[in-house]
C-alpha cells in the first residue's frame, strides 16, 4: 500500500471514531477545521508552492 493510501485509511479511521464519540457537527468541524488551520498556518510562499504542485498533479 502506498504512503498516501495509508494516510487516507488512517484519516478515515479517525473520522469514523470521531463520529461515534462526538456529535456529528463537532466531528465535521474537526475534520474540516484541522486541514484549513494547517493551510492558513503556511507562509504565503508555501501556499503558492502547494497550489502550483496541486495544479501540476491535476494536469497529468
Amino acid at each position: 500500500m502506498s504512503r498516501n493510501a495509508k494516510i487516507a485509511v488512517g484519516g478515515l479511521a479517525v473520522g469514523l471514531i470521531l463520529l461515534i464519540w462526538l456529535p456529528w457537527w463537532v466531528a465535521l468541524l474537526i475534520i474540516v477545521g484541522v486541514p484549513a488551520a494547517a493551510y492558513l498556518a503556511l507562509d504565503p510562499s508555501q501556499r503558492r508552492r502547494l497550489r502550483r504542485v496541486t495544479r501540476k498533479e491535476l494536469g497529468r
